[in-house]
């Protein structure tokens, strides 16, 4: 309850320095916030393009939580994903088989793809005590270079600049919910992010394999005496962080888009970091965090067209409302003073 209250004031706190930044430029907060809403709620099509654009956001989002709940720190889930995208699309342009087969295998190969990213950081820490921030950072720019070697050399599109485009039974577009959400472009990404959250709040509250992860990011002395295999712990972490930002890949890149555009290292990765810290490391705190992160993405270019708001401010709410997510710790600190000086004064009257 105190993260879920500690993560609306990092939210109301946003939205007050965007309110100030929109009225000390002559803009009115009200009419900016209004449109900033309405780009992705205003019709069925911007809601469906905002749960489509929530889907990658879900996924790294829960990359990044999981390995802060396991005590590890997995700063490097834009490689993984840009990896684990670039694995799928191989895949889809390579075999021809039977859609929900062709998926299948993208949707595997997507996760191992991201998975194999992060094993690496894993096992360096497990084994020398790499720190995995800086492990990680650096296995994002491999990935980066591999991707861009690679791509020009097997998978070249029409443009210089990005991969061919994947065929319509290779990618996770659905006719159905194209004609339910009145052109979106939703797909099946959001299922796979919705299922992920699932099966990750299992792990997590419901299996002694979670415990024991938790257990050795809480302790890794406590947990080695307790028995617990601290390394296989750390690397299989590790792996399913990657993994889950492998699978943002496959939704990205087979489902949102189309293509990778090589030189670009996803922003989702990056953007996960602050899901996690707003949903509180929990699964269902990353599905509504990532969906209100979504909806300001969505809603920024609609806000700067309809008014003269710059779309700026947008980034500059997403960036506070990081930034107090980040400082949980003090915000957790002036609650407790807050609860310990009412319930001074309750004594203090009850001794009277």
């Amino acid at each position: 309850m105190k993260k879920f209250i500690i993560s609306l004031i990092s939210v109301f706190l946003g939205l007050l320095a965007g309110s100030l930044l929109m009225w000390a430029s002559g803009h009115n907060p009200i009419e900016g916030f209004t449109y900033l809403v309405q780009g992705g709620t205003k019709s069925i099509s911007r809601i469906g393009d905002t749960i489509a654009t929530a889907g990658p956001l879900i996924l790294t989002g829960l990359s990044v939580a999981f390995a802060f709940r396991t005590g590890l720190f997995n700063i490097g889930a834009s490689g993984q994903m840009l990896f684990g995208g670039f694995c799928a699309t191989a895949v889809g342009l390579t075999f021809d088989m039977p859609r929900p087969l062709l998926l299948l295998a993208m949707i595997i190969v997507g996760a191992i793809g991201g998975g194999i990213i992060a094993f690496i950081p894993g096992f360096l820490k497990a084994q020398f005590n790499v720190h995995e921030v800086v492990s990680t950072i650096m296995m994002n720019w491999i990935a980066y270079w591999v991707v861009y070697y690679i791509i020009p050399a097997y998978f070249k599109g029409t443009m210089e600049t990005e991969s061919a485009k994947l065929p319509a039974q290779a990618t996770l577009k659905a006719a159905r919910l194209f004609e339910m959400f009145d052109g979106s472009y939703i797909n099946l990404g959001i299922f796979i992010s919705i299922i992920a959250v699932l099966v990750i709040w299992f792990i997590l509250d419901k299996t002694t394999f979670g415990y024991e992860l938790k257990a050795v990011g809480f302790s890794r002395f406590a947990a080695e005496y307790a028995g617990i295999s601290v390394n296989k712990s750390i690397i299989s972490s590790m792996v399913i962080s990657g993994a889950l930002a492998g699978l943002a890949g496959v939704a990205h890149y087979t489902g949102n888009a189309s293509s990778i555009q090589i030189g670009v290292l996803p922003s989702q990765g990056m953007d996960g970091i602050a899901v996690a810290l707003l949903g509180a490391t929990t699964p269902i705190g990353v599905l509504f965090a990532a969906l209100f992160f979504a909806l300001l993405h969505a809603g920024r270019g609609f806000m700067g067209a309809m008014t003269e708001v710059p779309p700026e401010i947008a980034d500059t709410i997403i960036a506070t409302i990081i930034y107090f997510a980040a400082t949980s710790v003090l915000i957790e600190r002036i609650i407790d003073n807050a609860k310990r000086r009412k319930s001074a004064k309750l004594e203090m009257k009850e001794e009277k």
